[in-house]
């Protein structure tokens, strides 16, 4: 969306120092970040409450 500079981020987690974990949730990841991870994992919809017109639950969805 454009709200941080990619190429900040990158350069952040690739000089970070340690052994810190660091995890970045979302949708549509930008391919330098996958570049850079060690681990992607892409989630994808089977059944959700939502489909039979279940409201939210707070702590859950929101």
């Amino acid at each position: 969306m454009g709200w941080i500079d990619v190429e900040d981020v990158v350069e952040a987690l690739t000089n970070r120092p340690g052994r810190q974990y660091v995890v970045i949730t979302g949708r549509h990841a930008d391919p330098r970040l996958i570049e850079i991870a060690d681990l992607v994992t892409e989630m994808t919809h089977v059944k959700h409450p939502f489909d039979n017109g279940q409201k939210g639950q707070r702590g859950i969805e929101w």
